[in-house]
C-alpha cells in the first residue's frame, strides 16, 4: 500500500513539472508594458506627469523589489538555523521592513512633486489589481 502511495506521489509529482515546463516563458518587456499602460490609464496619468513619475517610480520599485527578496531570502533554510541565527534574521527582517518604509516615505515624497496626493493613495491599490488581473488572466489561459 505504501509502495502504491509512493509511486502515486511519484508520478503526481513529474506529471506537475511536466505541466508547468510547458508554460510560456513570461516576456518581461510585455509585462513592464502592460503595468505601465494599466498605471498610466488608472491614475488617470497626463503625459508630463508620465515623463517624470516613470523614473521616480521605476527607481523605487527596483528597490523595494530587492528588499522584498533579501526579505524573502531571510525565510530560507529554516529548519537548519540555530537560535541565534533565527534571532539575527528576525531582527534583519525588521530593519529591512524599516527600511521598505523609508523608501516609501521618499517616493510619496518625490511623487507628490509629480502626482496628486489622489493618484498616490491609487497606485498601492492599482498594483494589486494588476496582479489579479494577471492571476485572472493566467488562469483563464489568456
Amino acid at each position: 500500500m505504501k509502495k502504491h502511495y509512493a509511486i502515486a506521489v511519484l508520478l503526481l509529482f513529474v506529471l506537475s513539472w511536466e505541466v508547468l515546463a510547458q508554460r510560456p516563458p513570461i516576456d518581461r518587456e510585455k509585462l513592464q508594458s502592460a503595468r505601465i499602460a494599466f498605471i498610466t490609464t488608472r491614475i488617470d496619468l497626463k503625459p508630463e506627469q508620465a515623463e517624470k513619475f516613470w523614473p521616480i517610480f521605476n527607481e523605487y520599485n527596483d528597490s523595494r523589489e530587492a528588499t522584498m527578496r533579501q526579505i524573502s531570502d531571510l525565510g530560507k533554510n529554516m529548519e537548519t538555523v540555530s537560535e541565534e541565527e533565527a534571532k539575527s534574521r528576525i531582527q534583519k527582517r525588521l530593519q529591512l521592513q524599516g527600511q521598505l518604509l523609508k523608501e516609501e516615505q521618499a517616493f510619496v515624497t518625490d511623487a507628490s512633486k509629480v502626482l496628486s496626493s489622489k493618484q498616490i493613495l491609487m497606485l498601492n491599490n492599482i498594483a494589486r489589481d494588476f496582479n489579479r488581473q494577471l492571476y485572472q488572466r493566467g488562469r483563464d489561459g489568456k
